[in-house]
């Protein structure tokens, strides 16, 4: 149980917007990491560091995309995808080296966003297939389609 501060009145404030959960078009965009959460993966054999990537600018100002890296997994490739993502969102924080998750925060960078398709009982949604520091080399964007 939390007491709050003060008494909140339902009627003395205006509802609160529903944003679409439907997927942005893919494109680029600028954004930064607000949130980052290690967790522990389903089958419980690993963990993965959750970032919470929040757009900071444009038409979808506001949204939040995650990205999930498989830093500790049994499965080696996995992992090695994680460390070049890692790596890459250094790189776009200007940073030599990453030791604590929080220095990712509060950066922006580009990035680069797709659609994932529907599949099973998950519906569409969006994915980042990159990272850039602001003004970094677009180019760097080509190596990985949307």
């Amino acid at each position: 149980m939390v007491l709050l501060p003060k008494a909140i009145i339902p009627t003395d404030h205006a509802e609160a917007q529903i944003s679409s959960f439907e997927p942005i078009e893919k494109g680029i965009y600028k954004a930064m990491i607000t949130f980052s959460e290690l967790k522990a993966t389903k089958a419980r054999t690993g963990h993965y560091l959750e970032l919470t990537f929040e757009i900071v600018d444009g038409e979808h100002k506001g949204r939040c995309i995650w990205h999930r890296l498989n830093l500790d997994n049994p499965n080696a490739t996995a992992v090695e995808i994680a460390e070049r993502d890692m790596a890459s969102i250094g790189r776009a924080c200007n940073l030599q080296s990453v030791t604590d998750s929080a220095q990712l925060h509060s950066v922006p960078m580009d990035i680069k966003v797709a659609i994932e398709g529907a599949s099973g009982e998950y519906k569409a949604s969006n994915k980042i297939v990159g990272f850039v520091g602001l003004g970094g080399d677009a180019i760097a964007f080509k190596a990985s389609p949307i």
